[in-house]
C-alpha cells in the first residue's frame, strides 16, 4: 500500500511537470495539406503566404511555419511539402522555410512525375517510379548524407497511404516513430508511399527501419486526400504529445486544398474512365472531410479554416508568381453546418492573414520533447 502511494506521487509531480509546459489557454496549432494533382498550387501559395504574413507580424523574418505549429499532416504533394517543412537541418530547426520548399518542388516536378514511356499495349500516361525515388531522396537527404526517417522532424507529423497487406489505411506518424522503430521509416519512401496514385504509379512496398512492419502502399490520397479530420483525431487521442488537448475547442486548424481535380479539365457526360473517377473520389474525400471538421467547429468557425481555389482551369506551375496571385485573391468558400457552401467576401489571402493574427497571438509552438520518446518500449501491432 506504502509502495502504491510512493508510485502515485511520482507519478503526479511527473505529471505536473510535463503539463507546466502547456500554458492554460494556448490552442494546439494543426497544418493540414491536400493531395491531388502534381503541382500542389494552392497548397504551395497558401504556404508562401502563411509564412511571409507570420514574419510580418512577428517582425522576425527568420521566423518559419514549423515554429508556430504543433502538428503539421499531408497526403500526396501535401505530404512532400509538410515533410519538407517540418524535417529536422541537424540542429532542431527545419531544413526549408516555406518558399524554399515551394521553390524546391517546383525545380523537380519534371522529376517527381516524370512521364513513363508506354508499351503499344498499354493505355493512358503514367509516371516513372525510379525518377520520383531519386528526386525525393534529393529533396530529403540532408547535406551531410543523412537520410531523414519520421523520428528526424522538429514538430509532430501525420502522412497517410493505403496499405494493401492489410487492405486498411496505414497512418505514418512520428509519434508511432519514437514509440519503436518497427514503426520508424525513411521520410523519402514514407512521401513516395502517399503519392502511388493508382493509375499513375505501380503500389509501392517499404518497411520500416528495423525491417519489422512493412507495407505495399497506394496513395492516401483515396481514404484520406484531406487529412484535417485524421490530424484533429490524432491531436485528441495523443496525450504524450498533446495533453492540454481535451476538445476541438483547443484546437486552431488551417487546412489547404488543392484545386478540385475533377473540375480542371471538362468531362464528357457519363464520363466513367479510371482517370475521372479517381479525380472525383479525391475530390469527394476532400469535400466529405471538410464538411465533418466544419460541422465539429461550427461553435467557432475562426479555430477552422479551409482555403480553397474552385477556380482553376488548369493546373498551374507551383512557384509561380502569377499563378500564387490569383489563388491568394479568389473569394474564399466557407462550408455551412450540416451541408451547402457559401461564398465569403475575404480572399484567400484575407483569410490566411486573418488566420496568421490568432496564430501569432498564441505564441511560438512550445512542445516539450516527448517523456518516453528514447524509452525502450515494446513494438506496437502492426496496423495501428
Amino acid at each position: 500500500m506504502e509502495l502504491s502511494k510512493v508510485t502515485l506521487e511520482i507519478f503526479t509531480k511527473l505529471e505536473q511537470q510535463w503539463l507546466s509546459h502547456c500554458e492554460a489557454g494556448r490552442k494546439t496549432r494543426i497544418l493540414s495539406i491536400d493531395g491531388g494533382g502534381t503541382t500542389g498550387i494552392v497548397a504551395g501559395a497558401s504556404l508562401i503566404h502563411l509564412e511571409d504574413q507570420i514574419r510580418l507580424k512577428t517582425g522576425d523574418p527568420h521566423a518559419q511555419i514549423a515554429d508556430f505549429f504543433d502538428l503539421v499532416a499531408g497526403t500526396g504533394i501535401g505530404a512532400v511539402l509538410a515533410a519538407m517543412l517540418v524535417a529536422d537541418d541537424g540542429s532542431g530547426r527545419p531544413l526549408y522555410t516555406a518558399r524554399d520548399a515551394v521553390t524546391s518542388v517546383a525545380e523537380k516536378n519534371s522529376d517527381l512525375f516524370k512521364a513513363r514511356l508506354a508499351g503499344v499495349f498499354c493505355r493512358g500516361r503514367r509516371y516513372s517510379g525510379s525518377s520520383m525515388d531519386k528526386a525525393l531522396s534529393e529533396l530529403l537527404t540532408r547535406d551531410d548524407g543523412k537520410v531523414l526517417t519520421l523520428k528526424d522532424t522538429c514538430k509532430p507529423l501525420l502522412i497517410p497511404c493505403y496499405d494493401l497487406k492489410s487492405s486498411a489505411p496505414f497512418v505514418f506518424s512520428r509519434a508511432d516513430a519514437s514509440e519503436s522503430p518497427s514503426f520508424d521509416f525513411e521520410l523519402r519512401k514514407v512521401c513516395r508511399a502517399t503519392s502511388a496514385t493508382p493509375r499513375l504509379f505501380k503500389p509501392f512496398d517499404l518497411s520500416s527501419v528495423d525491417g519489422k512492419t512493412s507495407c505495399s502502399a497506394v496513395d492516401g490520397g483515396l481514404v484520406m486526400n484531406n487529412p484535417a479530420a485524421a490530424a484533429v483525431t490524432h491531436a485528441l487521442n495523443n496525450k504524450r504529445d498533446f495533453p492540454s488537448v481535451n476538445g476541438v475547442e483547443d484546437l486552431l486548424v488551417l487546412s489547404l486544398g488543392n484545386g478540385p481535380l475533377s473540375g480542371r479539365k471538362p468531362r464528357r457526360d457519363g464520363d466513367c474512365s479510371a482517370s475521372s473517377v479517381v479525380d472525383i473520389v479525391l475530390d469527394g474525400v476532400s469535400e466529405t472531410i471538410d464538411q465533418m471538421v466544419g460541422n465539429a467547429f461550427c461553435w467557432n468557425r475562426t479555430d477552422y479554416v479551409r482555403i480553397q481555389a474552385f477556380g482553376l482551369a488548369n493546373e498551374g506551375v507551383v512557384g509561380l508568381r502569377s499563378e500564387e496571385v490569383e489563388v491568394l485573391k479568389e473569394r474564399g468558400v466557407e462550408t455551412l453546418p450540416f451541408g451547402g457552401k457559401r461564398l465569403l467576401t475575404e480572399t484567400n489571402g484575407q483569410r490566411i492573414e486573418g488566420f496568421v493574427q490568432r496564430l501569432v497571438a498564441c505564441g511560438k509552438s512550445s512542445l516539450p520533447p516527448s517523456p518516453c520518446k528514447d524509452s525502450a518500449v515494446s513494438p506496437l501491432a502492426n496496423g495501428h
